[in-house]
């Protein structure tokens, strides 16, 4: 499984995360200076996550969700991550 379709995964599984996208952005940031001493083979990437468990939480609680379900990849395999977190009706209103 690749690295994007892992974070996938854990997101639906962990936040029941009923859309998930995404986006690899590496290309963009490998002369970045703070990416020459990122762990071998992380990346940077943008996230649409939209989970039921979002809902009554302050964006800071919806992030340290996220934050939380991806700790062991965020070690590894992310090392920066741009989100935006919506409950299903938020989702529903922009859609």
């Amino acid at each position: 499984m690749d690295t994007q379709a892992k974070i996938v995964k854990i997101l639906q599984d962990r936040l029941d995360a009923e859309h998930v996208e995404l986006e690899d952005e590496s290309h963009a940031h490998r002369h970045h200076r703070g990416r020459m001493h990122a762990p071998a083979g992380s990346g940077h990437f943008n996230l649409i996550v939209v989970s039921p468990q979002f809902a009554g939480k302050t964006l800071m609680q919806q992030h340290r969700l996220v934050y939380d379900a991806l700790a062991a990849e965020m070690q590894t395999t992310i090392h920066a991550l741009s989100i935006r977190a919506y409950t299903p009706s938020q989702w529903a209103e922009i859609n």
